[in-house]
């Protein structure tokens, strides 16, 4: 059963307790991407054989999968597919930076470039679970921002195919290249590139304890979105709560991994008893409830707070990947938020909603890294530039300042390089 706490009553590390994977898998990673590196195609294809028991004489998906795909899925849920879509799209359009002059002072032109990133690498989990949504969430606002060349990567089956769903979402949102492989070898052959995957300028998207791992030790190669940890759920319900719905919201994130934190903070005794009892009597009903089960009963928890406020001052220092308000009018407290990936407002605003359908990004900042890091977002896949001009008229009227700045740091070939081009020789 979930552990219930009062707050102030047991220590804060039990409070603030994280999840913290124990596996050590950067040695294996480590010769993964050194083997891709160096024999590109051959050692992918032989880690599909050996992790996803798929024997594969071509890595990437043809046109001609694609269509059969499109045929496989059921229309209904590919109108679906393209409704969320829509959403996603008119969400992230106003996220769109634009370029900018400044030339409020004469000989002068400063301003800021917004570029594009090139080719960017989309991972897509696979395995035990199909994410269509992830496709989508990662892949339109690249398209939005204008990235040229999209690559998804993705594990195969044993059959050597892709699920359908996640061909079918890939075509929606416009994904130009999509190859069958997964785990710590696609993020190799997306950073260093083989004879058939290509080299990317940046990563997104989710994926286990490997993909995470490999993306951490190849930054600085490629740039990457975010170390993805275990999903992540706070809820604060006050008492007028419905367990049933509270508790339906913690398994909605505790079904993910036996790792994923579902945690509850109310202000009510007697919600957090019926939350506790109503967790008992729903988890047997799941498909995953052994995963959702070892979620619940080592990392979940239920908080017990003196007031709503004080329940967000938790939420706070937590700053969980998903967090719902359950309340009345939970725009009162949305200014007091300030550390949480992604807030779901009011009692009729499931987190699952954000995962599929309402447009916001459901790729998080985890780990309580969403006190400095935010939703993955159209900036992700741009890159800005600055621009400066001077005539030399404007740059004879600051040289001197120039100089006597270069001068304080003991960078005087700094400044000769500013009184040349105003005096000659120096």
């Amino acid at each position: 059963m979930i552990k219930i706490m009062k707050y102030g009553q047991v220590p804060n590390s039990e409070i603030f307790a994280r999840v913290t994977p124990t596996v050590d898998v950067a040695g294996i990673v480590a010769d993964i991407l050194y083997d891709v590196r160096k024999n590109g195609d051959k050692a992918v294809l032989s880690y599909c054989a050996k992790f996803d028991k798929a024997e594969l004489t071509t890595l990437e998906v043809s046109k001609e999968e694609i269509e059969e795909a499109l045929t496989l899925v059921e229309p209904e849920f590919l109108e679906i597919l393209k409704e969320a879509a829509a959403n996603i799209r008119a969400f992230h359009s106003r996220q769109v930076r634009n370029s900018f002059v400044l030339a409020d002072k004469p000989g002068i032109v400063l301003g800021q470039k917004v570029t594009p990133i090139e080719k960017v690498g989309v991972y897509v989990p696979g395995g035990t679970a199909a994410y269509p949504s992830t496709v989508l969430m990662d892949t339109i606002p690249a398209k939005i921002a204008g990235c040229p060349q999209i690559v998804m990567v993705t594990p195969p089956g044993k059959d050597g195919k892709i699920n359908p769903a996640i061909l079918a979402a890939a075509s929606i949102a416009g994904v130009d290249k999509i190859f069958k492989v997964g785990g710590a070898q696609a993020i190799a052959a997306l950073a260093y590139g083989t004879e058939s995957i290509p080299k990317v300028d940046k990563i997104v998207g989710p994926g286990n304890a490997f993909v995470a791992e490999a993306k951490k030790q190849v930054f600085g190669m490629v740039s990457i979105d975010m170390i993805a940890g275990p999903s992540e759920i706070l809820v604060i319900a006050d008492g007028k709560s419905d367990p049933v719905h509270v508790a339906a919201d913690l398994l909605s994130q505790a079904e993910h991994d036996k790792l994923a934190s579902a945690v509850l903070v109310t202000d009510s005794e007697k919600l957090a008893a019926a939350v506790a009892e109503e967790l008992e009597r729903q988890l047997p009903k799941l498909p995953r409830e052994e995963i959702a089960r070892a979620s619940i009963e080592n990392n979940g928890k239920i908080i017990v707070a003196d007031s709503l406020m004080a329940g967000i001052e938790i939420a706070n220092e937590i700053a969980p990947e998903h967090l719902e308000l359950m309340v009345d009018d939970p725009f009162s407290y949305l200014d007091a938020v300030k550390n949480a990936g992604s807030i779901f407002m009011g009692r009729s605003c499931p987190e699952a909603l954000g995962d599929y359908f309402a447009g916001p990004n459901h790729t998080l900042p985890t780990s309580g890294t969403a006190r400095f890091s935010s939703p993955l977002s159209v900036d992700d896949f741009v890159k800005k530039s600055q621009f400066s001009y001077y005539t030399a008229d404007a740059l004879g009227n600051v040289a001197e300042k120039i100089a006597a700045f270069a001068e304080k740091e003991g960078l005087r070939a700094h400044g000769r390089s500013v009184l040349v081009r105003k005096e000659g020789e120096v």
